[in-house]
């Protein structure tokens, strides 16, 4: 058995959950106002960049706080460790919101109606990655050779991504949804952006439900991939949480931002499996050689770099 060594104390366990609390109250319902309206690209852009300024602003506090109490050592390296999982679980966010782009698409989701199911997502997203956090740091802590599971589960994620790449699912014969058709009552059309409604003392459930269950069903499948690529970076549980909600927070306004440049970075899902891989392979050879996290995070930035460098160029070759 190993004990995990952590850098958060009770109070900034609290302070942090109080912290998350707030913004997404802010979120929720002063900036929202419960009102379905098409959030516009100013809007997304201004709180991506406070999304990301607040994690920024989140690393250089936690680095004051280190460098006061344990050192400068200390510091350096949490806060770069904070950093290259912050930066990848980002990464990682952005192949979640191409999968949303998807969703949307096949159901035809009117632009205003697809804020309320995305809050929810991101919520969904927040409570299944801190489930999978305190279990994925429990099982590394009892048990030490977990770690080559993850490892090897993410390079043959890498290797499926990589071979996959260019394959697009057919959402009409997924299992869980041809299953909810099946069993549940689904109206033809959208009702705005509520997820059910009563007729004649019936409940029928909105197209809006469905896209709710495979969003929420993607925030699983997504968060199983992640937290193991966390672990590859870094084991101390409040470095692994923090980077990973800060990336998730921003996710709504980053879909918005993203969401009709999706074609333009096509290639990026190439440079997400050779993350996946290089994380993979880090994780199985941590026994024997350790990489520096200050190299991971080169890498990381190099190869999301020159993936999306090389689709935006080949996006403004189709065009010419």
């Amino acid at each position: 058995m190993v004990e995990l060594q952590s850098i958060g104390t009770w109070w900034m366990w609290i302070g942090f959950g109080v912290f998350v609390l707030a913004m997404l109250a802010v979120d929720l319902f002063l900036l929202g106002r419960n009102k379905a309206h098409k959030v516009t690209f100013r809007e997304a852009l201004t709180w991506s960049l406070i999304w990301f300024a607040l994690a920024m602003l989140f690393g250089g506090a936690l680095w004051g706080w280190l460098d006061h109490t344990a050192g400068r050592e200390v510091a350096d390296a949490k806060v770069v460790e904070y950093l290259t999982g912050y930066l990848l679980e980002k990464t990682l966010a952005m192949d979640n919101i191409f999968v949303f782009v998807m969703i949307f698409s096949f159901f035809a989701v009117p632009l205003e109606f697809q804020k309320r199911v995305l809050v929810y997502g991101v919520l969904g997203a927040i409570i299944m990655r801190a489930v999978l956090i305190l279990l994925g740091a429990w099982l590394i802590a009892q048990f030490h050779w977990v770690l080559y599971i993850f490892g090897a589960f993410l390079l043959i994620t890498g290797i499926k991504m990589l071979m996959f790449a260019d394959h697009q699912p057919d959402l009409s014969k997924n299992p869980l949804l041809k299953w909810l058709r099946k069993h549940v009552r689904i109206t033809d059309d959208y009702h705005g952006d509520k997820f059910w409604i009563y007729d004649k003392g019936v409940r029928w459930f909105t197209p809006m439900f469905l896209v709710l269950v495979l969003i929420e069903a993607s925030d699983l499948i997504f968060a199983v991939d992640s937290i193991p690529a966390i672990f590859a970076v870094t084991q101390d549980p409040f470095i692994v949480f923090t980077s990973n909600i800060f990336a998730i927070l921003g996710l709504r306004a980053l879909y918005f931002l993203l969401a009709d440049m999706a074609e333009r970075f096509h290639l990026l899902k190439y440079g997400l499996a050779v993350v996946l891989m290089f994380v993979g392979i880090k994780m199985l050879i941590v026994d024997w050689f350790k990489i520096p996290v200050e190299v991971s995070l080169g890498v990381i930035i190099a190869v999301l770099g020159i993936s999306m460098l090389l689709s935006l160029r080949a996006s403004t070759g189709k065009q010419t």
